[in-house]
C-alpha cells in the first residue's frame, strides 16, 4: 500500500468513528431527529448483526470475517502496487468500511448506526458511514464490471 491509501483509509475510519462517537454521546437511542420531513433521520441505533440486522449474535464471526477480509486486502495492496486507480479506491473503500464496522464490534458488541432514510415510504435500515464505504465499494465494482474493457 501507498502511504496516501493509508491515509485515505485513516481520514475515513476518523470520519466513521467520529460520527459515531458525537451520535451516541449526544443522541437517545432509537429516537428519530427528524432533519427532512419524510425522508431524512438520525436515529441513533445499535446493531448487533449485519445489514438488515442480518446474522445477530454472530458478532465475533462477522468481526473474524472482517479482519481476514482486511488483511487480504492490505496484503494484496502491498504486492499489486501497480493496479488501477479505481480497483485501488474499491479496495480501499472496502477496507476502511471492514475496519470501522470492525472497531464497534469489538468495543461495543454492536455497529453503531445513526443514518436513516424514508425512501419512496420504505424505512429503509438505519446505517453508518462505514456501511456508505462498502456500498460506495460494491457500487463502484458493479460498474467496474459492466464497464471496464481490460
Amino acid at each position: 500500500m501507498k502511504k496516501k491509501d493509508y491515509l485515505f483509509v485513516a481520514v475515513l475510519i476518523l470520519l466513521d468513528q467520529l460520527t459515531k462517537f458525537y451520535i451516541s454521546h449526544n443522541f437517545e437511542l432509537y429516537r428519530k431527529h427528524e432533519i427532512i420531513h419524510d425522508f431524512f433521520y438520525i436515529t441513533y441505533a445499535r446493531n448487533t448483526g449485519a445489514a438488515w440486522s442480518f446474522g445477530e449474535g454472530f458478532g465475533t464471526v462477522f468481526v473474524i470475517v472482517a479482519l481476514l477480509m482486511c488483511t487480504a486486502i492490505i496484503w494484496y495492496l502491498h504486492r499489486n502496487k501497480d493496479i488501477r486507480w479505481h480497483y485501488r479506491v474499491i479496495m480501499l473503500l472496502i477496507l476502511a468500511g471492514g475496519i470501522g464496522n470492525a472497531i464497534d464490534r469489538i468495543a461495543y458488541g454492536s455497529v453503531i448506526d445513526f443514518l436513516d432514510f424514508y425512501i419512496f415510504g420504505y424505512d429503509f435500515p438505519i446505517f453508518n458511514i462505514a456501511d456508505c464505504c462498502i456500498t460506495i465499494a460494491m457500487i463502484g465494482m458493479i460498474v467496474t464490471l459492466f464497464t471496464d474493457k481490460e
